[in-house]
């Protein structure tokens, strides 16, 4: 945070004025223009005489952010980025804010008055900080604030808004303050000297650090106002850097530290550098890209004439030309090593070019900078001659002369996003026992490198608990809340509840009543009793398993079908403690459709947030979220690397559902299929994402037949919504031609799809043949679809192959069985000895001495 920010509020300004308060403090402006170095401001007050699409031309031109009144700001939401606005706010309208508006700001400027009463007013000042909770609170009161003033307001998280009528470059007086004393009012030094130590970074070479020296109060307002770099040598006293060596500064920023302590002065370094030793920095010379540059622009002075340098920034046309050679060379590079050797070349050239022209890095990142800041963006098409020119499409060749398969797929099949959608084939019959293996294989989940990434995640919610999960929660989801939990009611009652679409509702009432219906059946009630001699009763009993956690994804999405999936057989199984997690949306609220599953399932809370933080605060617990002893649910990579590293602790003590994957879809389709039921098939999988893996297994199918399936895939796919995504995951599918069914079959009992789809003549009679899946969906009338939504079966199902040795969910998941045993005297007579024979065999003579003592042996 800044220690103060200055606001333009009269013209003309002082330029001498205006320089100075750049170095070291953003400057708030209602128009107009200011230094290019400035972080700039702009303040709108009228709403009535500005649109949305002002404040984004500001913004795209040259604001750092806006500051807009809760008229405005209620508009941009979901247009501005947070962090580029700021909410102008009255003391009288604080309670006015939602948290949607909230949440779509970085910040606010508070103005106070002192008629009001309120002016500087610490107290209420923090309360605003407490509510706008990590972001940046400005107060522009009419008082002139004082040092002191300064200061309280730093303690409790804010910083003041000065006029420039009340700055000034000299000494602070009644009416005027000191910029200098503004700037320095909150920064602490802890060195008895009273020094703070200063980090001194070249501004034109990316902030590379040039050395470490101390600075004081009297050198830091001579380098504001002057503009130089002057700093404060524990030997000699005051310091103008190069003031005998030449080797001077001009300062672009001064920044304080998060513990306001220490400051880093950016700065222009003139002369032979900025170390003693007549070196460019003290840690030593420069390397990379900054010496690169150094190099090319010394060699554009001294190159000789003929040398390959001179002949670069000479002939404009060679130049021209290595650049376009080292891009093409970088497109085509494959290997890490390639793509870093290839672009080093083409950096190389193009940083020629720069110099040449007198463009430095510095003023390439300020164009990246300025890039970044863009609100409104262009589509980013190529231009036409860079695009690939489309092959002549293959419906031109004769179908029987057409290459239909081959013995297996390209393991990088060509990819044409102007091109007809179609998938790779491959006849069964012509492959090796080795491929056959390879097309079973599904992308190489690197489950070590992504529990790398969220061990830190997880480890930081188990320490700080829900402290960690509002920090990941605003930082991952950009959603700042009071409290991670969600209490019931959830419905009618709950604000978001009274949106829920009538026609929705009572499509949940229908399937949460068909899944409750299967799942209820699946209950195991009545314990099993067995005596397995005279006298010996075992018995085996289920129990629910008592707190479990259901992970809902989120946030962009609404996926109350999941909730139905795993809520359901939870409240089925008469499980203790039911706790929900599902991110937030942008305003910081759950969807109705969500809250009425909780609703209808007797859900005990929702944790209101997603990924590896969610994960880890079911699996250990935090102040208000309860701890859980399994977690149910499908996620994104995260999510399920998350899952994967609490079941492995001990500590946690938690299990999990199963591992999971991209989803999946087989389908076994003979001659008696329709081709566009098929396809419709094929797509409701594809479209999940780019990695869903769906595979056509064709029983005995002839050319015509799988012509038709993939006309319809290509046909269907261009009318979706999520075509794009559709493309690249067909791409990489797989057509497998098989001769007959029972081919066919064996090949999807290898394969243990999630979803198994049978469009063979007498369906119902191949259920019997399969061996692996998760749910199968047997006819032509059984789409995927009514298991994901409302048939009654569960949706939560393994993949990658899991079908082999994990169930989908089911009640069952949320019990755990226990078993008895009974034995009376006349048993144990019987038993007795039996036990006694083996535990001797074993060693044990304690497990031996348990009988022996009971029966007087």
């Amino acid at each position: 945070m800044f220690p103060f920010l200055a606001l333009l509020d009269s013209e003309p300004v002082d330029e001498e004025l205006l320089l100075a308060v750049s170095r070291v403090a953003p400057v708030i402006a209602r128009s107009g223009s200011t230094p290019e170095s400035t972080i700039r401001y702009f303040l709108v007050e009228d709403s009535a005489s500005t649109d949305v699409n002002e404040i984004i031309t500001l913004l795209d031109n040259s604001a750092d952010k806006a500051i807009v009144p809760l008229s405005l700001a209620k508009s941009l939401l979901g247009t501005v980025p947070p962090h580029r606005l700021l909410l102008l706010l009255d003391v009288a309208n604080v309670s006015a804010v939602s948290d949607s508006v909230r949440n779509a700001v970085s910040g606010v400027l508070l103005k106070t008055s002192s008629s009001s009463g309120f002016g500087f007013d610490i107290d209420l000042v923090h309360s605003v900080s407490r509510f706008f909770v990590g972001a940046a609170v400005h107060v522009l009161a009419p008082d002139l604030p004082t040092p002191s003033i300064i200061r309280k307001l730093a303690a409790v998280g804010a910083s003041v808004v000065i006029p420039f009528s009340q700055l000034t470059l000299g000494s602070t007086s009644q009416t005027m303050i000191s910029i200098a004393d503004a700037f320095l009012a909150p920064i602490v030094s802890d060195r008895s000297d009273g020094l703070f130590p200063t980090v001194v970074t070249s501004d034109p070479q990316g902030k590379r650090s040039l050395g470490l020296v101390y600075s004081s109060c009297e050198s830091v307002a001579e380098s504001i106002r002057t503009g130089k770099g002057v700093y404060h040598s524990r030997k000699h006293g005051l310091w103008r850097k190069g003031e005998t060596s030449g080797a001077t500064q001009d300062v672009v920023r001064i920044r304080v530290d998060c513990d306001t302590d220490a400051l880093e002065f950016s700065v222009v370094q003139h002369g032979a550098g900025f170390c003693h030793l007549n070196r460019a920095s003290c840690f030593g010379d420069l390397d990379g890209l900054a010496a690169l540059e150094r190099t090319l622009a010394l060699r554009l002075v001294d190159a000789p004439q003929g040398s390959y340098t001179r002949r670069l920034f000479n002939d404009e046309e060679l130049l021209k030309a290595k650049i376009m050679e080292e891009a093409d060379e970088l497109c085509r590079a494959k290997t890490k090593e390639e793509v870093a050797f290839e672009a080093a070349d083409l950096v190389y050239f193009a940083l020629a070019r720069c110099v040449a022209t007198g463009v430095s890095i510095r003023d390439v990142e300020r164009s990246l900078d300025k890039k970044a800041m863009k609100i409104s963006r262009r589509p980013g098409n190529a231009k036409p001659q860079w695009l690939p020119k489309a092959e002549p499409p293959k419906a031109e060749l004769p179908k029987a002369e057409a290459p239909r398969a081959s013995s297996t797929p390209s393991s990088k099949p060509p990819f044409d996003r102007n091109g007809p959608i179609q998938m790779q084939t491959v006849d069964i019959s012509a492959v090796s026992l080795e491929d056959r293996a390879k097309l079973l294989k599904r992308p190489v989940l690197r489950s070590d490198e992504m529990i790398a990434k969220v061990k830190p995640i997880v480890d930081d919610v188990r320490a700080r608990g829900d402290s960690a999960l509002r920090e990941l929660t605003a930082k991952f989801d950009k959603v700042q809340l009071d409290t991670p939990l969600l209490l019931p009611p959830f419905y009618p009652l709950a604000p978001e509840a009274q949106h829920l679409d009538p026609a929705v509702r009572d499509a949940i009432d229908a399937a949460y009543s068909n899944v409750y219906k299967f799942h209820a059946a699946q209950i195991d009630g009545a314990p099993l009793v067995v005596e397995t001699m005279p006298g010996v009763t075992c018995t085996r009993f289920a129990r629910p398993i008592a707190r479990v956690g259901l992970y809902v994804p989120g946030g962009t999405a609404v996926l109350p079908s999941t909730a139905l999936m795993l809520g359901v057989p939870a409240q089925v199984a008469g499980c203790e403690k039911i706790i929900m997690a599902t991110p937030p949306r942008a305003d910081g609220s759950i969807s109705p459709e969500v809250l009425y599953v909780a609703h209808k399932v007797g859900a005990h809370a929702i944790l209101r947030a997603g990924g590896a933080q969610a994960v880890a605060a079911l699996a250990y617990g935090t102040e208000t979220v309860p701890k859980v002893d399994k977690i149910f649910g499908p996620g994104n990579q995260w999510v399920t690397a998350a899952k994967m590293l609490v079941q492995n602790d001990t500590d946690a003590l938690v299990s999990i559902d199963m591992p999971a994957g991209p989803s999946e879809v087989l389908v076994i389709a003979d001659d008696t299929c329709n081709p566009a039921f098929v396809a419709a098939d094929l797509l409701s999988q594809a479209e999940h994402g780019i990695d869903s893996q769906v595979v056509l297994v064709a029983s005995s199918l002839s050319e015509t037949m799988l012509a038709e399936v993939e006309k319809e895939v290509d046909k269907q796919a261009h009318a979706l919504g999520r075509v794009d995504i559709v493309r690249e995951s067909v791409a990489k599918s797989l057509i497998v031609k098989t001769q007959g069914t029972d081919i066919a079959m064996e090949f999807s009992n290898d394969y243990a799809p999630e979803h198994l789809i049978l469009h063979l003549r007498d369906a119902p009679a191949w259920v019997d043949h399969v061996k692996n899946a998760g749910s199968v969906f047997v006819g032509p009338y059984s789409p995927e679809s009514c298991g994901d939504y409302a048939s009654g079966t569960n949706h939560t199902l393994p993949t990658n192959g899991y079908a082999r040795q994990f169930s989908g969910v089911n009640t069952q998941s949320f019990q755990k069985h226990i078993t008895s045993q009974e034995v009376t005297m006349d048993g144990l007579q019987t038993l007795g000895p039996i036990v006694v024979t083996l535990a001797d065999c074993e060693g044990l003579q304690a497990h031996a001495n348990a009988v022996r003592i009971r029966l007087g042996m």
